[in-house]
């Protein structure tokens, strides 16, 4: 399989809302009841996607040219990774995640923060990434890595 990462450009909203709905309504609910996790993706937009594209730095996985996965930066903030359940579990957000901390640290950012769902810290954690505050009032948990 030949993997490749690129920008997301607004011609990929309508895939890259696609394929965020379908992670949370599958993967979510390991974190989340399968209620919440349903109105999560339910407030979810192709206009808000394309929003994220123009606001954000989108880097998409691809597997022979179809994106399976993909995670958005913005400075020193990791904005998500959502992967295709397909293909959840098979190390390629991890791979991803190292691309875009590698960013990072080549620009000189020397932590990296996110807020991870319920369902994603077992994913970060498992990669670093440590607490740094209490969950906020939405239930995420704020969270960071030093970049080395």
């Amino acid at each position: 399989m030949k993997v490749e990462h690129r920008l997301a450009t607004l011609n990929d909203a309508k895939r890259l809302f696609e394929l965020r709905r379908k992670s949370i309504i599958a993967l979510a609910p390991k974190g989340l009841s399968l209620a919440q996790a349903r109105v999560w993706a339910a407030n979810l937009t192709v206009a808000g996607m394309e929003r994220k594209i123009r606001e954000m730095e989108i880097w998409i996985v691809e597997l022979n040219e179809t994106a399976v996965g993909w995670s958005a930066i913005r400075g020193g903030r990791l904005e998500g990774l959502y992967m295709d359940p397909e293909f959840a579990g098979r190390g390629i957000g991890t791979e991803l995640l190292g691309v875009l901390e590698g960013l990072m640290r080549e620009r000189g950012i020397l932590t990296v923060r996110a807020e991870a769902s319920s369902n994603a810290e077992e994913f970060y954690l498992g990669r670093g990434y440590e607490p740094v505050d209490l969950p906020t009032p939405e239930g995420t948990l704020p969270i960071a890595k030093r970049l080395l």
